[in-house]
């Protein structure tokens, strides 16, 4: 910062491990950082991530490698500079992550334990307390960020961007919320606003997401003009438990070794893919959709039986050990996984499209950041490679947090280089004049509209059923509401960037990653090859 001036002024919205990212590295750079959540601190998605995170940190394992598997994931639509960021910087992160207190788990000689999971070409996750990696990463952020000089602002919800001509300069807050009462509106000005709220998880029936994920901090740059794009690339997790409320079970058990069988005990993942269960998620999520179908929609089995073949008490302690949060979850349900398969279906997971930044989080909106999920970097393209998300909020969460100050003195501003759209930003498809909805429409509700989504534009679409869907939300749309609470706030939300997201699924008419048009010839996979990508490190 320039000699003698005071303070940038920063807020950051959100409270995962981009958001706390953002905030330390910020604070650390001199700004005046205040923290605002929708709840606690700890409730964000990265609590709950439980594969790990990725990183280049052993000596027989390379970043190129890393790129290039993270390229291949993404169905040939990652940006390669963005993707050699993640991979360069993540092993850094990761060691600043360490410094803060996350004890990723060791073997007895104290090195690092590897994990291997879906799409990797080597075993470089790393995890904390088996299963609860996400857990011990926000605990140590958290603890971090309550011993500096940072103003936390807890149970705060995003109800908009405030924007001064083409500037973002603040937020209005809807404050202290409960079942009882009304909150009560406050306005932060800022010199540096940073979206850090999470996907868009409650867009769904099926989800892993806690419930705060409604897409508050997309649907506020929308209303500002800020550039979204390929939020048509929603990913959905092959295995929840498909026994009560859905509950992830991560990708390190396939990775250990679980398998994936039909009513018929049969391992049909590699009729679609060569690497089975490790296939990416896109291909394994489908293969569990279409066998469904052909079941009759029974859930297909998770069987962690070849993880000790012979002794189903030694697998049990194993399972105990390894995996104690999805273990705990399992047998809450009534299952014992160590002595037979569990059912398990797909959930929508992981939103990798977003609002549009370059490779430091800046938007195309001026004084207007976003990082983690919120954010489209780039690295995801048409589909996120296991345990890369945690990574991407560090590295850029880190790199956004960095430069804001300097930012801040610079006349010009450096965004993603894509024009801002005019304030309030909206689709033809958000018309109902443009796609009329020919039934008598029900009143809205969250639950008809996750249905809505769920059917019409999520694991396998087509233009019929996006189409139907467009309609229905545009009639929603349609229907006056003045939202005074903060759930009435999200479903806004969830509407605006549920429109914005069918109208993208409907303009992208080829299959393509987590993209899937069964009315369409899918797009092939673009080979290995003619990803690399020159340069090494």
């Amino acid at each position: 910062m320039t000699s003698g001036r005071a303070p940038v002024r920063v807020v950051v919205v959100g409270s995962g491990i981009a958001g706390l990212t953002v905030a330390l590295h910020a604070a650390d750079a001199g700004c005046r950082v205040t923290l605002a959540t929708k709840d606690v601190l700890e409730h964000a998605n990265t609590r709950y991530a439980q594969g790990g995170i990725a990183g280049v940190m052993f000596p027989d394992d390379r970043a190129d490698a890393h790129l290039q598997d993270t390229l291949i994931a993404g169905a040939g639509l990652g940006d390669p500079a963005a993707v050699r960021v993640l991979v360069e910087e993540g092993p850094a992160r990761i060691r600043e992550l360490i410094a803060l207190g996350v004890a990723f788990d060791r073997a007895a000689d104290g090195t690092l334990v590897k994990g291997l999971e879906a799409a990797h070409s080597y075993p470089r996750i790393l995890h904390a307390g088996g299963d609860a990696t996400g857990t011990a990463i926000e605990r140590a952020l958290v603890a971090a960020l309550r011993t500096a000089e940072i103003r936390i602002l807890e149970h705060a919800f995003l109800v908009d961007l405030i924007r001064d001509g083409d500037r973002v300069v603040g937020v209005d807050l809807l404050i202290g919320e409960t079942d009882d009462a009304e909150g009560h509106r406050l306005r932060l000005d800022a010199d540096a606003v940073v979206l850090a709220t999470g996907g868009a998880g409650e867009l769904y029936a099926h989800s892993t997401n806690p419930d705060v994920a409604t897409a508050d901090g997309i649907a506020a740059a929308l209303r500002v003009g800020a550039a979204v794009a390929d939020l048509e690339f929603v990913q959905f997790h092959p295995t929840t438990i498909a026994v009560g409320t859905p509950f992830l079970v991560s990708e390190a058990v396939r990775g250990e070794g679980a398998i994936l069988i039909d009513d018929d005990g049969r391992r049909f993942v590699f009729d679609a893919h060569p690497d089975g269960e490790l296939a990416p998620r896109d291909v394994v999520a489908r293969a569990i959709a279409r066998r469904m179908e052909e079941q009759g929609g029974r859930p297909v089995l998770l069987d962690v039986s070849p993880l000790h073949p012979c002794d189903a008490s030694a697998r049990a302690s194993y399972l105990a050990r390894r995996f104690p949060t999805i273990d705990a979850a399992v047998r809450e349900r009534g299952l014992d996984w160590s002595r037979e398969p569990i059912p398990v279906t797909p959930a929508a997971h992981y939103l990798m499209g977003g609002v549009v930044t370059d490779l430091h989080g800046r938007t195309s909106v001026p004084g207007l950041y976003a990082v983690g999920e919120t954010a489209r970097t780039g690295v995801h393209g048409a589909n996120r490679l296991a345990s890369n998300s945690l990574l991407e909020g560090a590295v850029f969460g880190a790199r956004a947090g960095d430069v804001i100050a300097g930012d801040a003195d610079e006349d010009a501003w450096t965004g993603p280089g894509i024009a801002p759209a005019p304030a309030a930003s909206d689709s033809a498809a958000s018309d109902p004049s443009s796609s009329p909805f020919p039934d008598p429409v029900p009143a809205f509700s969250r639950p008809l509209l996750q249905r809505a989504m769920w059917d019409g534009a999520g694991l396998v679409r087509d233009d019929g059923g996006l189409a139907h869907t467009a309609a229905l939300i545009a009639a929603w749309r349609a229907q006056p509401r003045t939202p005074r609470r903060e759930k009435e706030y999200e479903d806004e939300n969830l509407l605006l960037v549920a429109a914005h997201l069918v109208a993208a699924a409907r303009a992208r008419t080829l299959s393509v990653g987590a993209h899937y048009r069964r009315d369409t010839a899918p797009t092939p996979r673009s080979p290995a090859p003619n990803l690399v990508v020159e340069g090494s490190s």
